[in-house]
């Protein structure tokens, strides 16, 4: 009998936040594969428990699908939030749907989801582009494919980068409502409504840190509609 890759999703800040049955899983599976062992790490030490840790790079996947076709139950973590979410686990479970292998969700936390939820902006529809490409070009170009967007749009951005985000942006987008959820779960929580141009403002002059998660809001009706 082949083995089951769980994918568990795992605090994005707060290790209060993972479920029960997340902790089980984390016990009785036979292997924990993740992202970044010493955050795994942490998180075992925090729940009083260790497993062995198989970090995911090159081709490492191919040695947990072994695993799994001898019987072993093996799971996946992120670094932070859900695995597959703008996360490189996806390959692994791609991998093993494509080998037969049974894959199981354990659901969890999602910075996604959770900025959403506080956004106060109008969630029952968005579009989640994880992070926005690094170079300014690129960059510019996937927000003009956005500008017409008639969902509220979610991205990622690390703080070296937020400033030219919402720069880029203004430019594309227009100045928008905008929510700005940074550090969510930790200690440095803040989620901010305001609008693109007042972000973009507020970044150029002082030291963004953390991880962000923008939440913009849809273009806006045109006046025949």
């Amino acid at each position: 009998m082949v083995g089951t890759l769980y994918v568990v999703g795992t605090p994005i800040g707060n290790l209060e936040d993972i479920t029960l049955r997340a902790i089980r899983i984390l016990k009785e599976v036979d292997a924990i594969v993740c992202e970044d062992t010493r955050t795994t790490m942490k998180l075992l030490a925090h729940l009083s428990f260790a497993k062995p840790l198989l970090a995911l790079y090159g081709r490492s996947g191919e040695g947990v699908l072994q695993r799994l076709r001898a019987g072993e139950s093996v799971a996946l973590v992120s670094e932070s939030g859900t695995p597959g979410v703008s996360d490189p686990g996806a390959e692994l479970v791609a991998a093993a749907h494509e080998a037969g292998l049974p894959v199981r969700a354990v659901p969890g936390p999602s910075a996604a989801v959770a900025a959403a939820s506080v956004s106060g902006l109008p969630t029952d529809e968005f579009v989640f582009t994880g992070f926005l490409p690094r170079k300014p070009g690129k960059r510019r170009k996937a927000l003009a494919a956005l500008a017409g967007e008639r969902r509220v749009i979610i991205v990622y951005e690390s703080p070296h980068r937020v400033a030219q985000a919402l720069e880029d942006m203004l430019s594309t987008l227009g100045d928008r409502p905008l929510a700005v959820a940074r550090e969510l779960t930790k200690v440095h929580e803040e989620v901010t409504r305001t609008t693109v141009a007042r972000a973009l403002d507020r970044f150029r002059v002082e030291s963004p840190r953390g991880e962000f998660v923008l939440v913009v809001a849809p273009a806006p009706s045109s006046p025949e509609e």
